[in-house]
């Protein structure tokens, strides 16, 4: 979703496009020119130098051009491709990538697409090319991030678009789980990662205040449609969405609609609102 005062988030300039520029010891970016209100400045694409070969997380979108970028940067051997999840934006180009390259593509073992099935199905705690998977559902119930084990002691968390610098992440029933989001940003608060490098937007240092902002900007939100149910009595998601987010602008209005749905389930789950229809009303 669209920035927040209340969260610390990060801006860059517009990242040269089609160049991978290094963004920790042995990592380098490619960004996608896939530019959008929900993307940023694209998707990331990143390149694990090792010495069997360029490890490839998070193939981008279905553009020719991107996949081109991504061949000439590797310029060797891809060993692998990981994918964080199955959305579009990050999917798009995997089997490009896997046709040019001969690489297998790890994912997780269920993922939220029924037309893509990984060369490698991927549990919680696996390690894959260096990585270890760590399963956060919440934006998607196939998410994944990869925790790199950078070689000084150092661990770098590819945290794709469950957590990003740039903004706070979209969560879209049924795919996405507020519940889940919930639990898994509690997850990371347990580990002591020293960057992450999210799925949009620049690379993110000192990761853990970001997250604790994050968790109470999303406890925050709750709150606040809480309290426009009880001005409301009852009322529907739209008008819900209405008061809770007053100052976003138009165009995130549909995906903060979905924000509001996926906080209301949880509620709903947990017994503190009730549904009638299309109709919400506290319990």
């Amino acid at each position: 979703m669209s920035a927040s005062a209340a969260v610390a988030f990060l801006t860059e300039p517009v990242p040269p496009r089609g160049e991978a520029t290094q963004v920790w010891p042995g990592i380098r970016r490619i960004v996608a020119a896939n530019p959008g209100p929900m993307t940023y400045h694209g998707t990331n694409t990143y390149l694990i130098d090792q010495p069997e070969g360029v490890v490839v997380v998070d193939p981008g979108p279905d553009d020719a051009a991107h996949v081109h970028d991504i061949l000439r940067a590797s310029g060797r051997t891809v060993r692998a491709i990981l994918l964080s999840h199955t959305h579009v934006d990050h999917l798009g180009a995997v089997a490009a990538l896997r046709s040019a390259t001969g690489a297998p593509v790890a994912a997780w073992h269920a993922p939220s697409r029924a037309d893509f099935v990984p060369d490698q199905a991927l549990s919680d705690g696996d390690l894959v090319a260096g990585c270890r998977v760590l399963h956060t559902p919440g934006h998607a119930a196939d998410h994944v991030c990869f925790a790199y084990e950078a070689g000084d002691g150092a661990a770098v968390l590819f945290s794709a678009d469950h957590v990003m610098s740039w903004s706070s992440s979209i969560v879209s029933p049924p795919d996405g789980d507020m519940a889940a989001y919930f639990a898994s940003l509690r997850r990371l608060l347990g580990r002591d990662d020293a960057l992450y490098l999210p799925g949009h937007g620049p690379p993110l240092p000192a990761p853990r205040g970001l997250v604790e902002e994050l968790l109470a900007h999303r406890i925050a939100r709750e709150a606040a449609v809480l309290a426009a149910l009880d001005g409301l009595t009852e009322a529907e998601v739209p008008a819900i969405t209405g008061l809770v987010y007053a100052a976003a602008p138009a165009s995130v209005r549909p995906m903060a609609e979905r924000n509001v749905l996926a906080h209301l389930l949880k509620l709903l789950a947990e017994d503190v609102v009730t549904r009638t229809g299309a109709a919400w009303r506290r319990a």
